[in-house]
């Protein structure tokens, strides 16, 4: 039996019919080492890392010797630009670089369907029939939510041919919209609430549980005494 979703109305608020959703991306058993390796290498992606400091050889002035190296009864400096010198260079400072970490497919993958599965089990994954925005209006989007019963941060999930829409939920300091090709487990983990429309949920594959049944099963079983002896024995 396929894991089935109630479809709201956003302007009454009533349900209207369920839809069937895939269990694979929001009915397993939730992977946290893998959500929090994702989630980090996803934080630690968008780090600008451009904090740069002078070293000795980028600092202004020190380009000649303070004072002769024997005589003056002084310690012997080259340059009043040294680390150990105010106004100096900085010593094994921070330079560019990036903190870019790889992070493989299915890792992603996996900590994406982990996070919506999460949601899931405490009921927090919603699915509306529709979003019906003439205009872009900040007024009907805060009405539809109250409708909807949604309290929090809130995570409408939506196409691409939804700009009135996304400009409609804008406003909203706790809404977050994002595109349904553009889903990630940290947006996800970050929001109390995960709508959907009727159009973008994740549907069960048609057919891939009957394909499955009636491919053919391999004959595991071992040679028989004859075909191992090579024939009848004569």
């Amino acid at each position: 039996m396929a894991m089935q979703v109630d479809v709201l109305s956003p302007s009454s608020g009533s349900k209207v019919r369920s839809v069937a959703v895939d269990e694979k991306m929001f009915g397993i058993t939730p992977n946290v080492p893998v959500m929090h390796q994702v989630v980090v290498g996803q934080l630690a992606g968008i780090r600008q890392g451009d904090q740069s400091t002078l070293t000795r050889a980028e600092v202004r002035g020190g380009g000649r010797k303070p004072w002769r190296q024997k005589g003056s009864g002084r310690a012997r400096q080259g340059s009043i630009r040294a680390p150990h010198w105010r106004g100096g260079g900085v010593a094994l400072g921070p330079k560019p670089r990036s903190y870019a970490q790889r992070t493989p497919k299915k890792m992603v993958q996996l900590a994406l369907r982990s996070a919506l599965s999460d949601r899931a089990s405490e009921g927090r994954v919603g699915v509306v029939e529709g979003w019906d925005f003439p205009v872009p209006k900040t007024k009907d989007a805060r009405k539809a939510l109250a409708m909807l019963g949604l309290t929090g941060k809130i995570l409408i999930v939506l196409d691409r041919d939804q700009d009135t829409v996304e400009k409609s939920f804008a406003n909203l300091p706790d809404i977050r919209t994002i595109l349904v090709s553009e889903l990630n487990a940290y947006d996800v983990l970050c929001c109390d609430w995960i709508i959907f429309t009727e159009s973008n949920v994740p549907a069960p594959k048609a057919g891939a549980d009957q394909q499955a049944a009636d491919q053919p099963v391999a004959d595991t079983a071992g040679p028989t005494s004859s075909e191992s002896n090579g024939g009848d024995e004569s």
